[in-house]
């Protein structure tokens, strides 16, 4: 899922560090309630390879699931690797779509969002429509990253911002605002008619590898700028080993690996009735 520059996306880069990646998302999946549709009906919103995808299956066996994405690369993968009936009886499909306009159709028993509402700016505006497609007892789910103050991603911010990239790359990347604090979704989602159940995580990442920070936001964050200099690779590899050194300054690498911290916001929101 993108905003305004629909970067092209690398599932093989992405899924380079897909351990750390879907701990947060059964982390989330952790805090759903029992769904009350049999066979449940589920959407992933933002499902990138289909990988954490499949984890729903795990939990709700007989579900029939949804996996919904505006990447062709992301979807192709997803297709090949994910896509079809599941052992318990359920069914996982894949389809395109983008969240600023995905409206569900017919009532659905888990929305779930994984670290995507961050790439869709004014994504608040589209809870009381994925609330109002929820089953009674329905379940609206997400986490993002809530790291937009970390030095990974000031130091991308920048960089961009400096005089000798500015206006190239005015314009590409998210800003600090891309979420809200968890205090702000609380009061949305209770204010909808859910009881939400908000809360923080601090990963304390152990990252290995040379320059495995810098690896990580290649599958990420710095996708809008590789994709904005694709047309130059020159100043796009000029760009990534300024981006390096600053990584490396701010993430010293010790004896046993690069730590890197990475805060989470999670939201659990149940429909009454």
């Amino acid at each position: 899922m993108t905003d305004m520059t629909s970067p092209v996306w690398d599932p093989a880069q992405y899924l380079r560090h897909a351990d750390h990646r879907a701990r947060p998302f059964t982390d989330l999946l952790a805090r759903v309630p029992g769904l009350p549709g049999t066979p449940p009906r589920i959407a992933d919103l933002g499902c990138g390879p289909g990988n954490v995808t499949a984890l729903l299956a795990d939990r709700w066996p007989t579900a029939r699931i949804t996996g919904y994405d505006n990447s062709p690369e992301m979807l192709d993968r997803a297709h090949t690797a994910h896509e079809g009936p599941t052992p318990g009886g359920g069914s996982i499909a894949f389809a395109p779509a983008d969240a600023r306009t995905w409206t569900p159709e017919g009532p659905h028993d888990l929305i779930v969002s994984n670290a995507t509402l961050q790439w869709v700016p004014g994504h608040t505006d589209r809870f009381p429509d994925w609330i109002d497609a929820l089953a009674p007892g329905g379940v609206l789910a997400f986490q993002v990253p809530g790291n937009f103050d970390a030095p990974s991603h000031r130091a991308l911010r920048d960089l961009a911002a400096g005089p000798r990239w500015r206006d190239r790359l005015d314009g590409v990347l998210r800003h600090g605002d891309a979420v809200h604090t968890p205090g702000h979704y609380l009061a949305l989602l209770t204010g909808l008619g859910c009881a939400a159940d908000v809360w923080e995580t601090t990963y304390l990442h152990l990252l290995t590898g040379e320059d495995p920070v810098l690896d990580w936001v290649k599958g990420t964050g710095l996708r809008p700028v590789l994709t904005a200099l694709a047309d130059d690779p020159e100043a796009r590899d000029a760009f990534v080993d300024e981006y390096r050194a600053a990584l490396r300054s701010a993430y010293p690498a010790t004896a046993h690996g690069t730590p890197f911290p990475f805060r989470r916001i999670f939201a659990v929101a149940r429909r009454d009735g």
